[in-house]
């Protein structure tokens, strides 16, 4: 409850800069809840206000009963207050002030005010009912004036609009004070996340050049797990079946994919077949992972302080879980320099590991790997470190997200070696691209390619015994 005191403090601050103090008291005909501050028994009766025009702006009024609100709260009650307390009471508060104030509202129109006041100081304002949809997977904000969703894969235009862009920055503020960051002028761009564990990005002028600009990634509450993909059709159950089996026989494996197409949701659901019984050590930009084993480090970069300084890198915490006994190492997504550790991680016994990378294709991203080694100002002949990537992966997962918004899983290849100085892959599952129908759902099948995997001896040593015929090409199988 410290953290909203100081943000309704922030609020009554600003709203005494921005208009006269208000003389009015309150009516003493409406019985006042907890939360409002002790009157003066010598402030004069307020003067009966003419009742509002049928027409007033439905956000100016909005704005006023918020200020007028403010003057009411009582700083030191709120603290004795649960959560579901302090929204009674501010509901019994703001009906109360809707009467005084003589607002003509029908009862949807007062209803709908005072729960977009009660987000206000309660939640997120305006983007509490979008978060409370489970269908909607993205929010983004694009100005106060026009807010975009992503439901079911595809991004449609909603009646959500924010006061100003100062109500917006004000909600950008709260989200990124939340994790202990911070965003201005001077520092006008800046990652968070949400207490139910959403990616927020945030950019504001001068940067943005028509307003703020924030855009939340969503997760599940509930986290997916591999038969919630398989029935929206992701993959089918034999490739499943492999998957799993590579995460227990400690296969290292990276994610491929590009914007959107669900690689940290297929991440979650490779990690939960991690046994309970090993320690694993989680290092992201942002917080996003949502693993279910008791024994989970989690590591998180940190941003530069105002002089520059503090900062904490990627690399730099690869490096330090190395010293953390791990048994599995979960990196959010390799970017930059990091991968080399990753991958000498890898390649020095740290078996089992699993990270994503941005690529469109396998191949793709087996060059991208070389292109951030090269950025991170390590020369290497091209030869020593395609050994040093062919060595440490064993298999490269591509999803995408196709044309309806539906995201598969579109290939998983087994590295196997090098031929010369190219790094050889084998496919043993992909997905094929058919047509689309009239209604613009696109058309294709999963198929196995007939290659067996290599590490199928492996996995048999684990003591896993996969399904007899989960390698063999079958072209009637999965129409999808």
């Amino acid at each position: 409850m410290a953290t909203l005191k100081d943000q309704i403090a922030r609020w009554k601050l600003s709203a005494k800069r921005g208009e006269a103090p208000s003389a009015a008291a309150p009516s003493e005909a409406h019985e006042q809840p907890h939360v409002v501050e002790s009157q003066s028994s010598s402030a004069p009766t307020p003067a009966i206000k003419p009742k509002a025009s049928p027409g007033v702006d439905y956000y100016a009024t909005k704005i006023k009963l918020h200020q007028k609100l403010l003057t009411r709260i009582d700083l030191d009650a709120i603290e004795s207050l649960t959560p579901e307390q302090l929204r009674n009471e501010l509901g019994v508060l703001l009906v109360a002030l809707i009467e005084e104030d003589a607002i003509p509202l029908n009862h949807k129109e007062r209803t709908r005010l005072v729960t977009d006041l009660k987000n206000e100081i309660m939640g997120l304002g305006p983007l509490e009912p979008l978060l409370a949809d489970p269908a909607i997977s993205e929010i983004m904000v694009n100005g106060y004036q026009n807010v975009y969703v992503e439901k079911n894969g595809c991004i449609e235009l909603t009646d959500i609009r924010f006061n100003d862009d100062a109500h917006l920055m004000k909600i950008i503020d709260k989200i990124v004070s939340r994790v202990g960051r911070r965003i201005d002028e001077s520092s006008p761009m800046a990652d968070a996340r949400l207490p139910d564990g959403s990616r927020v990005n945030a950019i504001i002028p001068p940067l943005a050049l028509d307003g703020p600009v924030l855009t939340i990634r969503r997760f599940a509450v509930v986290p997916l797990q591999m038969h919630d993909i398989i029935e929206k059709n992701s993959l089918t159950p034999a490739m499943a079946e492999l998957l799993s089996a590579l995460v227990v026989s400690k296969c290292n494996i990276i994610i491929s994919g590009g914007t959107g197409t669900g690689k940290t949701t297929l991440l979650n659901i490779l990690s939960s077949y991690i046994p309970a019984d090993e320690r694993i050590v989680t290092i992201e930009d942002t917080a996003e992972l949502q693993l279910q084993q008791d024994h989970v480090i989690r590591l998180e970069t940190r941003q530069p302080n105002v002089e520059g300084k503090g900062e904490i890198t990627m690399r730099a915490l690869v490096k330090n879980s190395l010293r953390m006994r791990p048994d599995r190492i979960v990196l959010g997504e390799v970017r930059s320099v990091e991968v080399v550790d990753m991958l000498q991680a890898m390649n020095t016994g740290h078996e089992g590991s699993l990270t994503t990378i941005h690529a469109n294709s396998p191949r793709d991203a087996l060059g991208r790997l070389e292109n951030l080694v090269g950025l991170g100002g390590i020369s290497l002949p091209n030869k020593a470190l395609r050994q040093l990537i062919s060595s440490s992966l064993d298999f490269i997962i591509q999803i995408s997200r196709l044309n309806d918004g539906k995201r598969k899983i579109t290939s998983i290849q087994e590295i196997i070696g090098m031929e010369g100085e190219i790094i050889t892959t084998q496919e043993i599952y992909c997905y094929k691209r058919t047509g689309t129908d009239p209604d613009g759902s696109v058309q294709g099948k999963f198929r196995a390619t007939g290659v067996r995997p290599r590490v199928s001896e492996k996995i048999r040593t684990y003591g896993i015994g996969l399904s007899d015929g989960i390698f063999e090409p079958d072209d009637n199988d999965y129409p999808l």
